[in-house]
């Protein structure tokens, strides 16, 4: 998958990118905070993850709904106060997708990003039944990619 963002250093017209705000990071990546959530419609369901102000830095992410539709992750307590979710429908979920040798694509189902949806506030959550899923969910392609 070919990205203009990470090539280029611009985005294309047809982008839409949003600014999302990760107060603890993400794993591994602690230290950056700002992100710019982009979506190109040629490259959808995926989108892109990617630090503001650093084109170069970006993570593939999509809807975990889209990949798993029985995914059902319990999020902590603390976590939910954290990021001032009042419903479900409050949060926003995107799971890191990691590509493979041999064209092989997984997704991480026990760590989502989630994003309170009114706030632009996200934190990357390790689920409380992170046991029932894997960080190397396979990525049915064909079923996710029309």
């Amino acid at each position: 998958m070919k990205c203009a963002t990470t090539i280029e250093n611009e985005l294309p017209e047809t982008t839409g990118a949003s600014e999302l705000r990760l107060p603890a990071g993400l794993l591994g990546f602690e230290h950056i905070k700002n992100y710019l959530l982009i979506t190109n419609p040629g490259e959808e369901p995926f989108r892109w993850l990617q630090v503001q102000g650093d084109a170069s830095l970006a993570f593939v992410v999509i809807d975990p709904f889209l990949v798993a539709p029985e995914y059902h992750p319990d999020l902590p307590p603390a976590d939910v106060a954290f990021l001032g979710l009042a419903t479900p429908e409050d949060a926003l979920l995107y799971n890191i997708v990691t590509l493979h040798a041999g064209q092989r694509a997984t997704v991480n189902l026990k760590g989502p990003i989630v994003v309170n949806r009114h706030t632009g506030i996200g934190k990357q959550v390790v689920i409380a039944n992170a046991a029932q899923y894997s960080v190397h969910h396979p990525l049915p392609l064909a079923g996710v990619i029309a």
